[in-house]
């Protein structure tokens, strides 16, 4: 495990995560994820650290309200946001973590659209990072 930073464009949002140098990511193809272009590293919370920042983050869920996505008030950028398949981890825009740390990225197709067939229970049961 290596310590990985990010954060939103403006900086306003900073954060660190422990994973692994090689980081699988979740290409999703949900509604939201499809439009911000969201590639998730998914981690246990007690892995995931906001630095700075919890005052410029606006809020913002759909459908079930499980899903809690963050967002910069100021740039709007969400770099990180807590999944509804894994409510006590958090999923990380790969696409907002620093350069110099990623030592490789595999992107793994998810089929979001249809998230219920692969968690019937309404969670995940393990963590890919």
């Amino acid at each position: 495990m290596i310590i990985h930073r990010g954060g939103c464009h403006c900086g306003a949002v900073r954060y660190e995560f422990e994973a692994e140098a090689e980081l699988v990511v979740s290409e999703c193809n949900c509604s939201v994820c499809r439009k911000s272009g969201f590639l998730g590293v998914i981690v246990p919370r007690d892995r995931f650290r906001l630095l700075r920042g919890e005052a410029h983050l606006s809020e913002y869920s759909f459908n079930t309200g499980t899903a809690r996505h963050y967002f910069c008030r100021h740039c709007g950028v969400k770099s990180f946001y807590v999944p509804r398949s894994h409510p006590d981890g958090v999923s990380v825009n790969y696409r907002c973590v620093d350069e110099g740390t990623v030592r490789s990225v595999v992107r793994r197709p998810f089929d979001g659209r249809n998230w219920e067939r692969y968690y019937p229970k309404g969670r995940a049961e393990s963590f890919p990072n």
